[in-house]
């Protein structure tokens, strides 16, 4: 039996990062500015049927929103080296509760717990750990994006906080093809990858 097999529904999370209308929709800050990742915007529908499944058998879906806070001016508070990399975002990108912050539709539905981030990890200042830990969860299964930036930091703390580390190999994008195979590669040092379809029988067979 695997150790994907094995798992207890009842005591795995799916952690969905920033499946998020600003990073996908059409109108959204990414598409704004040209950053684009069909890769990305195909994972909504494959990842919700993952999340419908895992609930199904009574597990726990979390999303995370990356989330750029205004100061004081209402001007958003990027980091440096994102402000480098996306020259295109504004007033108004990622804001907090605006429609570009929210998860996508497809996503939405099937979301227990969200919670901000600032950072690649969903981790990072946020209070994933703590509803992980009080909701008895001992088993993480990661997806979303970008499988380089934040699913593989999200992945190296879940592993680093000994939870036992799934990472959904075709539940994750990044913007090209092959970096999406080295991350996966070298996240398999931490982290059993498999696919959604694996994944969900396995939770489906552990709930029978």
């Amino acid at each position: 039996m695997s150790m994907a097999t094995a798992l207890d529904p009842r005591h795995t999370a799916l952690v969905i990062i920033d499946l998020q209308d600003d990073f996908l929709a059409p109108e959204g800050a990414y598409a704004r500015g040209g950053a684009v990742s069909p890769a990305a915007q195909a994972l909504p529908p494959r990842v919700a049927a993952v999340a419908k499944t895992l609930k199904a058998a009574g597990g726990m879906v979390v999303g995370s929103q990356f989330t750029l806070w205004p100061d004081a001016q209402g001007e958003p508070m990027i980091s440096p080296h994102l402000k480098a990399l996306r020259p295109f975002l504004r007033r108004g990108d990622f804001a907090p509760g605006s429609a570009g912050q929210a998860m996508v539709s497809d996503i939405a539905p099937w979301v227990d717990v969200a919670v901000c981030k600032v950072a690649y990890s969903a981790f990072f200042n946020t209070q994933l750990d703590w509803v992980l830990r009080r909701a008895g969860i001992t088993t993480v299964a990661v997806c979303g994006i970008v499988t380089n930036g934040g699913v593989a930091s999200t992945v190296r703390d879940a592993h680093m906080r000994d939870y036992r580390t799934l990472v959904l190999s075709d539940g994750c994008a990044a913007f090209k093809q092959e970096v999406h195979d080295t991350s996966l590669a070298d996240m398999a040092n931490v982290a059993q990858v498999l696919t959604c379809a694996d994944f969900s029988a396995a939770v489906s067979a552990s709930a029978a």
